[in-house]
């Protein structure tokens, strides 16, 4: 069994976060890139806008996003 838990949470504006953490569903490990919404009481809730990835592709991921780094730059 995988470690889980939150890797970041990264601050999008009006109490939402793109939570960025490794989780498990239904005994399988997953990467998993969800945006939070923060509710009356505080507390933070995921909502259905996400993707859950195997851990497999996290390094086609990481490849994916230097790239865009490099287009952007």
């Amino acid at each position: 069994m995988a470690k889980t838990g939150i890797i970041k949470d990264i601050d999008k504006g009006r109490g939402e976060v793109v939570r960025v953490e490794i989780s498990e569903y239904k005994g399988q490990t997953l990467f998993n890139i969800r945006i939070w919404y923060q509710d009356a009481n505080g507390e933070f809730k995921p909502t259905q806008k996400g993707v859950a990835l195997s851990p497999s592709i996290v390094g086609e991921l990481k490849e994916a996003l230097e790239e865009a780094e490099r287009w952007l730059a």
